[in-house]
């Protein structure tokens, strides 16, 4: 696709009264991309045709009219209805472009007002615990950018002495490390945040290998044997050195050497399986056979 007539089917970046800066930065470009720059920002007028005017004449002059037609429509589409009511009325592009960069730039007292502000948040800046390493950079970038717009220099390098003193204590080791074995003065914003964030992600690692564990352990000791017990599935272990079956865990035996019973108070079985307690509920049928017996003979 030929580029003039893939670059006339973008829409121009919409402008609605905030961000002047970065709006006029992707307006430029776009109006780069369009070949329509010049008809915006130079004030020339298209002077009229001469008297049997050539070929060439005519051509230039049509596309110059043109040019200019186009690029007033352009900034007419590149702003919010608001905004197309305050300009709508004036003659020339270059006199809506400077009354934008008027308007919404503001002199030179503001822009030294608005540099200030977007300074002092940036100074107030602090990583919280639960934001990672990108969110927070990316955070500061956008003040930092805001502050370029406006036309002051703003080095990475400041970027990078407020994130090594304004990060958690979890990365204290990593910032240690790296004040021993490089210049930080020296350091690049992109190589500062590579060592960060690869320390980030091998302690996320680890916290969800120490979970997973966790989890595993909890739901095989409680959710897996009751699954078990409910679908009547009985789980396979290796023989018990004390009763020999495989159903159940050393552990979990009823006749463990080290438990003791709270029927009987014996050593080496479970009040499960007491003896004592199937001898008491014998004698209790027995009695109760008896006392019936007993019972009959009175009657009679």
């Amino acid at each position: 696709m030929d580029p003039a007539v893939f670059s006339t089917q973008l829409a121009p970046p919409i402008f609605d009264g905030t961000s002047y800066q970065v709006w006029a930065v992707k307006m430029e470009a776009y109006l780069d991309g369009n070949d329509l720059r010049e008809a915006v920002e130079d004030e020339y007028e298209v002077s009229p045709l001469p008297n049997n005017p050539t070929v060439a004449q005519m051509k230039l002059h049509k596309e110059r009219r043109q040019r200019k037609s186009k690029a007033k429509a352009t900034l007419f589409a590149a702003v919010t209805s608001t905004i197309f009511t305050r300009i709508m009325t004036m003659k020339t592009t270059h006199e809506i472009w400077n009354f934008l960069k008027g308007e919404y730039e503001g002199d030179e007292r503001i822009k030294g007002m608005r540099m200030i502000n977007l300074i002092r948040e940036f100074e107030m800046q602090k990583m919280k615990e639960s934001e990672t390493i990108k969110d927070y950079s990316d955070r500061l970038l956008a003040i930092a950018n805001k502050v370029r717009l406006i036309g002051t220099n703003f080095d990475d390098s400041r970027i990078v002495q407020k994130i090594l003193v304004t990060v958690p204590d979890k990365f204290e080791v990593t910032i240690s490390s790296l004040e021993n074995t490089k210049d930080v003065s020296k350091i690049s914003l992109a190589e500062l945040l590579n060592v960060l964030q690869a320390q980030e992600q091998r302690k996320m690692i680890q916290e969800e290998g120490t979970i997973e564990g966790a989890l595993l352990v909890k739901t095989k000791n409680y959710g897996g044997e009751k699954y078990m017990k409910h679908n009547n599935i009985e789980e396979s272990y290796p023989p018990c050195p004390h009763c020999k079956k495989t159903n159940h865990p050393q552990r979990r035996c009823w006749w463990r050497p080290d438990v003791k019973c709270r029927k009987c108070g014996q050593i080496g079985h479970m009040e499960k399986i007491c003896k004592s307690q199937e001898e008491g509920k014998i004698a209790a049928v027995q009695n109760q056979g008896v006392l019936k017996v007993d019972s009959k003979l009175d009657l009679n």
